[in-house]
């Protein structure tokens, strides 16, 4: 037995169905069930009242003979010769009288009442034609067919799921309060264009042949229909399909902000300007703001929506499938008329019968009469009738599905009527299922676009984002960098929320993987925004924000893919000093056509530039602003430069930084570079400095970055360097140091760590400016006591991971050291000097515990102090760190060499 529950269910999954079901739908099953009935009906006369009656007929007497026969004699004399009876039988037959004494009329057959039934029953099935019998059964099987027919595509496994998701989405998006918000704000936006239009037309009048007064006027009850008030006649048909369907939400049962952007949206459309509503309108408290969960619950459904688009748009198997229904329906419907029109005369009301069971009855011929004929007639020809209109229906519904595009969908009528014009075409299955259920009710697709449309799903973003991140949320991450300028930094967010135009204290913006950044007209409430950074971010400016940016904005930070994807208002921002770029910049014939989005000459103010990419040879584009650009740098991360012409151009460039382009020797570019203080030649494959000789006229060269290179020896032309302040000779192969790098007088950081050294030469006492020299990570078994004694400027000496055995004496000469690494050294002591050194104090010294803990007690405990006993050193300790090439600074529990640290250096 089936339980109610069950029966519950079943009837809400067919009454949700009929979403999905047109008019000719729901007509062919009503027609079905009227079907049903009647051979119902006749199956239940035919089994309460059928049956045939039959008389012994005599073919030589006519009626006349008959009676005048038996007028005259009074007996019924049977004139057959076949069926006559024998003479012994017909003495005995009594003759019967009518009650007032008259001889009784008509013909006698000598037939008792089982003869009759008997003869009735063999003729029934004899005689009677077999549709007469089994007619309403046929009828019965038929109707079953037709009705599962109707219904197969529902329940077909490959396109049943579908369906079932489809009707749920449907559900969802008729639920939520986000369709009223997005059709309400579509209707305002109408009726604003139309008021406009309409005033354009009262200030410009249009002449007498182009007036519109003679073109009919455009119903509105379209657009009326679009979540209006109780008045529109759609919703008052949404609302008897809801009362027939519970899970179909009517405009009833939604939310508070459901009801209120319905009334604003009737007003706007449907109800006069002079009724209350228009207030709520015109209220800004009209546009009520979703909660947190109803916001969630749409973006959800945005992205469920975005699935089940992208699956049923793969195939087209409900189409075929319901196609393939209405062909099979057209056919049982042709098949069942043609056999049953030539049985329709099969059915009669009187019937001849010769039972082969005369030597029972005496007779071989009987007249019999089909009591249910006639009723079982007109029954057939009602079936007939109710049949051939679903047969027209489905040969209509066939033209229909030819005749019609169903597997291409693209919103014409939404579009003629609302301002939701973004809403994309789709096909296929959810084409043609938004085909049956507009003829349904078009506002069922109308609910669906609101989850299709790429604006509304924007805006919901928008309202999302401004009620999570908020202005006091923003200010919360907002930090303080080194430099001490307020940064903010977002990630992966869908959009650019709103709050942050209210920022106006904001100084560095970082835009890090945000999908859609737009910036607006409000960004001229962020006063101090003078950097912005953009990691894989797409951002758009409208032309109100353009102004602003091209004003205030200093620094650009752009990461990217391809140059595609360089923003074109980037060209425009003439007050940029900073733009840093980092992407494939480059083809093979180098920028000129990778870098293809603009032109750079509009940056007039622009001094630094950042390039990281694999470029083959110098931009051409730098040319453009080659009389403003003072620093250049391009990380090639590895790639090979090949041209390097470009670069004679830039003749005010005083920075210079070509790291990881493969250079091999020094370029002949940079004789022209006359201004030029720092050139950094890091991560290159550079073997030999022999064109240091061309550098003698840079006269303004102070720095002079090797790092990371293959020199196996420093040429003697080093000398020509006088103004050199800074040398950095990391990770090289050298083995020597010639004389002429000691001439460098003003030479003030040395750095010469990971190379090959096994002596540092006594000359060094010539540098008496030096105050960092790096010798880490070579081959040296002594230091010169030239070194304590002359270079009193020393401020941080790293001889870590050499072969030291010992120090010389006159270390504690270096009163300005603050920084000694000894580490990875073979030195058996420490020399006492070091308390002398009081910039050493408070962890300045690194070493290992165990030679540490042979100096003196006194010597230990004042290094070990926090503080330095006389105030002499704190002025070095106040002193800024020399960005990435000096020593971290360690406390007294921290002297245990570490491998982290040793990376470090």
């Amino acid at each position: 037995m089936f339980s109610l529950s069950e029966l519950v269910c079943l009837n809400e999954r067919q009454s949700r169905f009929e979403l999905l079901k047109p008019w000719w739908e729901v007509f062919m099953d009503h027609l079905v069930i009227l079907m049903l009935m009647v051979s119902v009906l006749a199956g239940t006369v035919l089994l309460l009242r059928d049956r045939v009656v039959c008389l012994p007929l005599d073919p030589n007497t006519t009626p006349n003979t008959i009676s005048q026969s038996s007028s005259a004699s009074g007996d019924v004399a049977l004139a057959c010769n076949s069926d006559k009876p024998s003479s012994k039988d017909s003495s005995q037959v009594p003759q019967d009288s009518s009650p007032n004494g008259s001889p009784a009329q008509g013909r006698r057959t000598h037939l008792d009442y089982q003869q009759y039934m008997f003869v009735s029953q063999v003729c029934y099935n004899e005689v009677l034609p077999w549709y007469s019998r089994f007619f309403p059964y046929v009828a019965l099987l038929q109707s079953l067919v037709l009705l599962a027919s109707g219904s197969f595509w529902f329940h077909f496994p490959l396109t049943s799921a579908r369906i079932e998701h489809f009707l749920a989405i449907l559900g969802k998006c008729c639920e939520s309060p986000w369709t009223s918000r997005a059709l309400s704000h579509a209707a305002r936006q109408e009726n604003m264009d139309s008021q406009q239009e309409e005033e354009a037309e009262r200030r410009h009048p249009q002449p007498p042949y182009l007036s519109t007064s003679s073109i009919p006027p455009v119903p509105y009850a379209r657009h009326s229909s679009l979540d209006s008030g109780t008045d529109s006649p759609l919703l008052k048909r949404s609302e008897t399909v809801c009362a027939a369907n519970p899970l179909l939400p009517c405009p009833s049962s939604l939310s508070y902000n459901f009801s209120m952007s319905a009334m604003s949206f009737a007003s706007e459309v449907h109800v006069p300007v002079s009724r209350p509503s228009v207030v709520l309108h015109d209220s800004p408290r009209q546009l009520v703001t979703l909660d947190r969960s109803d916001g969630e619950q749409a973006r959800a459904l945005f992205e469920r929506v975005r699935r089940f688009r992208s699956h049923c748009e793969s195939s087209d198997v409900i189409y075929k499938v319901y196609l393939a229904q209405t062909i099979f329906k057209l056919l049982m419907v042709i098949l069942i008329v043609g056999y049953t029109i030539p049985l329709l005369g099969t059915i009669s009301f009187t019937h001849i019968c010769h039972p082969e069971e005369h030597f029972l009855v005496g007779y071989s011929t009987f007249e019999c009469t089909h009591v249910l004929a006639s009723l079982l007639h007109k029954m057939l020809v009602a079936y007939l009738t109710l049949l051939g209109l679903y047969g027209l229906l489905n040969l209509y519904t066939l033209i229909w599905i030819l005749h019609s595009s169903l597997r291409q969908y693209s919103f014409h009528a939404l579009k003629d009527t609302c301002s939701l014009r973004d809403v994309p075409n789709l096909s296929n299955d959810l084409a043609f299922l938004l085909h049956m259920a507009d003829q349904h009710d078009p506002l069922l697709s109308w609910r669906l676009s609101v989850f299709l449309s790429p604006v509304s799903e924007t805006r919901l973003l928008e309202e999302n984002l401004q009620r999570r991140w908020g202005p006091e949320k923003l200010r919360s991450m907002t930090t303080v960098d080194a430099e001490g300028r307020s940064r903010l930094q977002l990630v992966a967010l869908p959009c650019l929320p709103p709050a942050v135009f209210t920022l106006s204290q904001l100084q560095v913006l970082k835009l890090d993987l945000l999908t859609d950044a737009k910036f607006t007209a409000q960004v001229a409430n962020m006063t101090s925004l003078r950097e912005l950074h953009l990691y894989h971010c797409t951002a758009a400016v409208d032309p109100g924000a353009l102004g602003v940016l091209q004003e205030r904005l200093e620094t650009l930070h752009l990461t990217f893919t391809q140059a595609a994807e360089i923003p074109g208002w980037v060209y425009s921002l003439h007050s940029l000093q900073e733009l840093h770029l980092s992407g494939c910049l480059g083809c093979e014939s180098g920028v000129g056509r990778g870098w293809a989005l603009g032109s750079l000459r509009q940056l007039r103010h622009l001094r630094v530039l950042v390039i990281q990419s694999m470029l083959q040879r110098v931009p051409g584009e730098l040319c453009e602003v080659a009389g403003s650009l003072v620093r250049l740098e391009i990380h090639n991360e590895g790639s090979q430069m090949l041209v390097l012409r470009g670069l004679r151009q830039m003749a005010g460039l005083t920075e210079l930084h070509l790291q990881g382009c493969q250079l091999e020797r020094l370029p002949s570019a940079l004789l022209a570079l006359t201004n030029l203080r720092t050139l950094d030649l890091q991560h290159n494959n550079l073997r030999t400095l022999e064109e240091l000789l061309s550098l003698a006229h840079l006269r303004r060269l102070s720095c002079l970055r090797l790092a990371d290179n293959r020199v196996l020896a420093l040429p003697a032309t080093i000398g020509v360097l006088q103004g050199l302040e800074l040398l950095d000779l990391t990770n090289n192969q050298l083995q020597s140091l010639p004389p002429a790098l000691f001439t460098l007088h003003h030479l003030r950081r040395l750095l010469l760590a990971g190379n090959l050294l096994e002596e540092l030469p006594a000359q060094v006492k010539a540098l008496q400016l030096l105050t960092e020299l790096d010798l880490s990570g070579n081959r040296l078994e002594r230091l010169p006591p030239e070194l304590f004694s002359s270079c009193l400027e020393l401020r941080i000496l790293n001889v870590s991971l050499n072969s030291l055995s010992s120090l010389p004496t006159g270390l504690g000469a270096l009163s300005q050291l603050f920084r000694l690494d000894l580490r990875r050294n073979c030195l058996e002591e420490l020399p006492e000097e070091l308390v002398y050194c009081s910039g050493l104090y408070g962890g300045g010294l690194l070493v290992e515990d165990c030679l540490f803990q042979l100096l003196p007690c006194h010597v230990r405990d004042c290094l070990s102090r926090s503080c330095p006993p006389s105030g002499k050193s704190s002025e070095l300790h106040s002193r800024p760190e020399s960005g990435g090439d000096g020593f971290p600074y360690f406390s007294a529990t921290q002297w245990r060499f570490s491998s982290a640290m040793e990376s470090r250096i």
